[in-house]
């Protein structure tokens, strides 16, 4: 298959638990990129916490925040943001329980509590993050995705009493809350108009959760080695470990490098 875009998540499939771009990943970047290939990000994150990946692998298009926003050469091509009144009544109902949100904006972010004890166990101790406080962010900002942190036996309820939002777990304490039916897989379709490219020339690595619509969408969808075991029997292919050159075997072995 002559492949044409391939689309990288960033945490546990370009970066490793410790924060790094393994150095076989940046070298398989490069070659990629001088046969004339498309690259881009694909991730839960948003543009201001994935820009020190992109700009160290100089990747200039993303799909942000799980497909609810995207620039294509650095420019903006889609957004979706969550709605106001949905959001308050999130807002309202995680108060009384007690938890926190952290809301992410285009430029910006912010939490309903820095000292709740459910946001201390994702972010206390990534200095990096240090989110301003700001219970009602979502009242002047466009708000695309937001961190609930919750304990996972609440994820159900979340579920049935605010059906106008998608929840994907990604930690003991945190999950992703985006508009509804949105993904990277979404992202992607966005993206097939602008570019011309059928998702049979289109390669996806993934490791989490919110990789499933992603890998299963596009024609060659790769699991990492250290992806989620949900995760691993949607993708055409099972890559090594993130940090066993997870991305340059599984390029060589769709014959990309």
């Amino acid at each position: 298959m002559n492949y044409k875009l391939v689309f990288f998540d960033i945490d546990g499939t370009l970066v490793n638990d410790q924060k790094e771009i393994p150095s076989s990943t940046k070298k398989a970047i490069h070659s990629l990129k001088e046969k004339g290939i498309n690259i881009m990000i694909a991730t839960g994150r948003s543009p201001y916490h994935a820009a020190l990946v992109a700009d160290e692998l100089g990747i200039d298009s993303m799909i942000n925040f799980n497909g609810s926003y995207i620039t294509y050469k650095g420019d903006v091509i889609y957004k979706q943001a969550l709605l106001k009144q949905e959001i308050k009544k999130l807002y309202q109902f995680v108060s009384q329980h007690k938890l926190c949100l952290t809301y992410l904006g285009e430029k910006d972010y912010a939490t309903s509590d820095k000292e709740n004890p459910y946001y201390l166990q994702v972010f206390g101790n990534h200095t990096h993050w240090e989110a301003t406080m700001d219970p009602l962010f979502f009242e002047k900002n466009e708000v695309f995705q937001i961190f609930l942190h919750s304990p996972k036996e609440m994820d159900e309820l979340f579920k049935q009493t605010f059906p106008h939002f998608d929840f994907i777990r990604w930690a003991d304490f945190g999950m992703d809350v985006i508009p509804k039916h949105h993904s990277k897989a979404l992202g992607i379709q966005k993206l097939t108009k602008l570019l011309s490219i059928l998702p049979e020339q289109m390669v996806a690595f993934g490791d989490g959760e919110n990789d499933k619509e992603m890998i299963e969408y596009v024609g060659m969808g790769i699991a990492m080695g250290n992806a989620h075991e949900e995760l691993k029997p949607l993708a055409n292919l099972v890559t090594s470990h993130v940090n066993k050159d997870g991305i340059l075997n599984g390029l060589k072995k769709i014959n990309l490098l």
